[in-house]
C-alpha cells in the first residue's frame, strides 16, 4: 500500500477531485433535506405524530450514506482523473468487496454456528447448569462480572473477531446471568470491556497487520514481538481500569442507559 509524505502538497487534479466530491455531497444533502422537509415528500410522514414524523427519514439514512459516499467517490475519481468511465467504478468497488471475503466467511461460519447451537439447545443447558453452578457459589455481582471479563479477555486473545466471540459467548452467558438477576444489557458492557482492552496484544486482531505497517514506516525492525510488548503494559492497564469501573458501576447501581439497569428481574 503506497502512503504518500503528509507534507506533500496536493496537486491540482487531486485539487480539482476534492471539490468536484464536495460539489457532489452538497447536492446529495440538499436533495435528502428538501425530501425531508418539503410538503407531501417521501421522507416525512404528515399523518403520523410529532415524534414520529421523520421515522422514513431516519430509515433512509442507510441510503442516503451510500448515496453520498458512492457520488463523493466518483466525482473526486472524475475530478482527479482517476476515474474514466463506470468500468473503473465497478472494479474498484469490487476491489473493496474483496477485502471483506474475510468477514464474509466468518459471518458465515458463525451464522450456521448460532443456528446449530439454538437447534440443539445447548445455550440453554449451560445456561441453566452455569446458572446453578453461580448461584451456589454464592459470588457477588461485581465479582461475577469480573470473571466474566477476564475470560473476555483471555478468550480474544485466540479469536479476534468481535462479532464470532459474540456469537459463541453470548448463547451461554446472557441467559446464565439473567438466570443470576444480571441484566442482559449490564452482560454487554462486561463483554465489551473484556474484548476491547487484549485487542492491540493479540496478532489475530484483523488491524494488527494495518497497526504494524504503520510502525514500520517510522522503525524499519519493529516486528510482532515489538507491538505486542510495547502495547502489553497499556492492555494490562486498560483491563483493571475496566474492571474498577464495572465494579464501582455495579455497586452505585447506575443504569447503563434509559430503561437498561444493572439487576434483572424475571
Amino acid at each position: 500500500m503506497d502512503v504518500k509524505d503528509p507534507s506533500t502538497e496536493l496537486t491540482l487534479e487531486e485539487r480539482r477531485g476534492l471539490a468536484y466530491a464536495g460539489y457532489a455531497c452538497l447536492v446529495v444533502v440538499a436533495v435528502w433535506v428538501f425530501l425531508a422537509i418539503g410538503p407531501g415528500t417521501p421522507l416525512l410522514d404528515e399523518s403520523a405524530t410529532a415524534e414520529a414524523r421523520l421515522t422514513p427519514f431516519f430509515q433512509s439514512l442507510v441510503a442516503a450514506f451510500f448515496v453520498l459516499f458512492l457520488a463523493a467517490g466518483w466525482a473526486y475519481g472524475k475530478g482527479a482523473g482517476v476515474v474514466k468511465d463506470h468500468r473503473d467504478i465497478v472494479r474498484m468497488m469490487s476491489e473493496a468487496m474483496a477485502d471483506l471475503g474475510y468477514y464474509l466467511v466468518l459471518a458465515f461460519a458463525a451464522a450456521h454456528f448460532v443456528a446449530m447451537f439454538n437447534w440443539s439447545n445447548l445455550g440453554l443447558i449451560f445456561a441453566i447448569n452455569g446458572a446453578e453452578i453461580l448461584e451456589s457459589s454464592n459470588l457477588p455481582d461485581p465479582m461475577l462480572l469480573t470473571l466474566i471479563i477476564v475470560l473476555c479477555a483471555f478468550i480474544n486473545l485466540f479469536v479476534g473477531s468481535a462479532s464470532a466471540k459474540w456469537a459463541l459467548l453470548a448463547p451461554v452467558v446472557v441467559p446464565m446471568l439473567m438466570l443470576v438477576g444480571i441484566s442482559p444489557e449490564m452482560s454487554t458492557a462486561a463483554y465489551r470491556v473484556g474484548d476491547g482492552a487484549t485487542n492491540i496484544v493479540t496478532p489475530l486482531m484483523p488491524y494488527f497487520p494495518l497497526i504494524l505497517i504503520f510502525c514500520q514506516r517510522w522503525q524499519r525492525e519493529f516486528g510482532l514481538g515489538s507491538l505486542a510488548a510495547t502495547m502489553l503494559p497499556y492492555s494490562a492497564l486498560l483491563l483493571l481500569s475496566g474492571i474498577i469501573l464495572t465494579i464501582v458501576w455495579v455497586l452505585l447501581g447506575l443504569p447503563l442507559g434509559p430503561g437498561a439497569m444493572v439487576e434483572f428481574a424475571l
